[in-house]
């Protein structure tokens, strides 16, 4: 009987050491995550944001988590499978514009409609907070780290835009469906395509102009390709794009809680707004570019952008009827979109 006891307490010892051990070893886990995204190195988002991002992450990790960074997708691949590629575990952590795959992000493309949004970092805190409470089904296959837009969208143009009438008859490259739909009711003629491709469509003449915010102009040389741009008076850009920032959901769950906590702590408003503030400080940048090279920005009156915005204005009233026949209430969200904005411009 005594030996039975002793073999008892020995094994229950054993299980006992077994399991701080692998306690320890859970808690001195070390793990690599792969982050692809599409834009070159230098370019605002990889640079401003990304970088930052996974350099804090590492940090509060105690050099635990590891991120390794892919820009212009080098695994693979084009901008649109993006989200994908994170869905299915192809790789970790994804960037992309939501906007490359069309009929998707039904309830989150309200904030891509003409003159919605201004200050990126706003709008992003905006459309973050959206996300969570009207749209957050669009991404339950992904552990969401935030999404966000960029500033006030314009034109780049060989020639001039000064006005409706000159618009007319010109390619403009759209960065989603409702944007080409925009571009359409303004009289251009829409050619749709995502942004790594613009600076040889520009320069090869499949394009006579591009919609694009002003940070992405130095790493495209759109500036060196294009001599015009045309802003918009008042609050609201032409146009915003929208973008997730995402995880595979397995390489989140297979995470140590004290992992998943590092994550967390850098995900939703803190990451929305990092991301909108890159954008912001990217558009100034990018637009003093512009005027160092002695291009010619025009900005359009008041009087003016309400032309546009009433000859845009049915945009808006498409895609209500777009989404209402998938049993989603447009005009609903539209309202709640521009009360977050509001809110958040305060």
């Amino acid at each position: 009987m005594p030996n039975i006891k002793r073999r008892t307490a020995l094994a229950a010892l054993g299980a006992v050491a077994s399991t701080l051990f692998a306690g320890a070893a859970l808690a001195q886990q070390t793990v690599t995550l792969r982050l692809h995204q599409m834009l070159p190195p230098q370019a605002t988002i990889p640079a401003k944001a990304i970088v930052p991002w996974a350099q804090k992450v590492e940090a509060e990790s105690g050099g635990r988590i590891k991120i390794q960074l892919f820009h212009a997708m080098q695994l693979g691949g084009t901008p649109p499978q993006l989200f994908d590629q994170a869905r299915d575990g192809v790789v970790d952590i994804t960037w992309t514009v939501l906007g490359y795959t069309p009929g998707r992000f039904n309830k989150s493309e309200v904030f891509e409609l003409p003159f919605m949004s201004g200050s990126a970092e706003q709008s992003s805190r905006a459309f973050q907070a959206y996300v969570e409470t009207f749209a957050a089904d669009e991404f339950k296959d992904v552990k969401l780290i935030a999404v966000h837009t960029h500033g006030p969208g314009l034109f780049h143009t060989k020639q001039p835009v000064t006005g409706l009438e000159s618009l007319r008859g010109m390619k403009v490259r759209g960065g989603s469906r409702i944007i080409n739909n925009m571009l359409t009711k303004l009289g251009a003629t829409p050619v749709g395509m995502p942004v790594p491709a613009v600076t040889e469509a520009l320069s090869k003449g499949v394009i006579d102009g591009t919609t694009i915010p002003w940070e992405v102009t130095p790493s495209l040389k759109v500036t060196e390709l294009v001599k015009n741009h045309t802003t918009f008076a008042g609050k609201e850009g032409l146009y915003t794009q929208t973008f997730a920032f995402s995880m595979n959901k397995a390489s989140y769950e297979k995470l140590p809680p004290d992992l998943k906590k590092v994550i967390d702590n850098n995900s939703g408003q803190v990451a929305a707004a990092l991301f909108g503030k890159a954008m912001d400080d990217g558009d100034k940048a990018g637009r003093e570019i512009a005027v160092k090279a002695g291009n010619k920005i025009t900005e359009l009156e008041l009087a003016e952008v309400q032309r546009w915005k009433r000859t845009a204005s049915t945009v808006e009233t498409d895609w209500v009827n777009e989404v209402k026949a998938k049993g989603i209430d447009g005009a609903k969200l539209a309202s709640e979109a521009r009360a977050l904005i509001a809110k958040y411009n305060k």
